[in-house]
This record gives structure tokens, sequence and C-alpha cells, in this order.
């Protein structure tokens, strides 16, 4: 399992920055822009940040479960279809990136008063080799704050899709 450098209070407040920083920038984009659809996924602006959305509600269950688990085990879902029967692109982009804004801001709070014991405690039974954005194998322990920051990792990965492709 790979060591992090800074400290979880540390990731937590740069992730806050993050999120804060990102949603200022997703305001400043125009309805053309966010409609443009990519080139390598076939998703608009509009979809990928719907996936994010879908993404936060599934890791916050996460987050929360694993507090009362000595596993980390749960479903998955498929990204397609939940931003398919969604209508991502019919919806209005500023309250979309509210709805991201307010629950990733939320999603840092409830991590910022998980326990030490149960961020650090590793977990040999565990899905992560299915669900998680850098897969881990199942014969190696993971933590939950390995879960958690992977979560952010692919976070980042798609706000650079939707801000480094402003031509897509």
């Amino acid at each position: 399992m790979p060591v992090e450098s800074n400290s979880f209070s540390e990731f937590l407040n740069e992730l806050d920055r993050t999120i804060e920083s990102s949603a200022a920038r997703m305001l400043a984009l125009d309805e053309n822009q966010v409609m443009q659809t990519a080139k390598d996924d076939g998703w608009t602006r509009k979809q990928i940040l719907g996936h994010l959305i879908d993404s936060a509600a599934n890791n916050h269950q996460r987050f929360v479960r694993a507090q009362f688990t000595n596993e980390l085990v749960f479903p998955g879902y498929d990204g397609d279809q939940w931003v398919e029967v969604q209508h991502y692109n019919d919806a209005e982009w500023s309250q979309l990136v509210q709805l991201w804004k307010l629950y990733n801001l939320h999603l840092v709070h409830l991590t910022s008063f998980i326990s030490p014991s149960a961020l650090e405690r590793e977990r040999t039974n565990h899905n992560l080799d299915q669900i998680a954005f850098q897969t881990v194998d199942t014969k190696e322990p993971v933590t939950l704050e390995y879960f958690i920051r992977d979560y952010a990792d692919h976070m980042k990965h798609h706000l650079e899709q939707i801000f480094l492709r402003i031509d897509f």
C-alpha cells in the first residue's frame, strides 16, 4: 500500500481548496463549452461533472459504512448508466456545479471527523481491485485513508478533463 506524504488534515485542507477553486472555474464556463463532447470518452463537461456527483453519492455511504466495519467491500456502479439515466445534459450547469461543490465539501467535513484508528486500520477484506480509481490487489491490505485519497485522485483526474480540454 502506498505511503502518503502529507498528513490527512493537510490533505483535507488541500481538497477543500481544490473544490472551492474548481467550482469557481467551472462557473466561468459558458453553455457552449459545457455541452461540447469529448473526443476520447464521448461525455460532455456536464456529464463529466454528473459522473463526479455520482461518485460523491456512492462514496459518501462507503465512507460512512467503513467506520462500522473491518472491511472495505462495497457495491460498484456503472458510471455510464448512471450518467445516462440522470440526463445531466438537460440540467442547469450552475446547479450541477453547486451540487458537486456542496456534496464534496460535506465529504471533507465527514472525513475530517473519522478517527485515526478507523482511517489507518488495515483492511484485508476489500474489493478495491474493482471499485478504486487506482486499484489494489485483493492480497494487499488497504486503509480507509487510502480509499479516501483515491476518491480525491479520481475527482482530480476528471477535473483535469473538464479544465484541460477546452477545445475537446
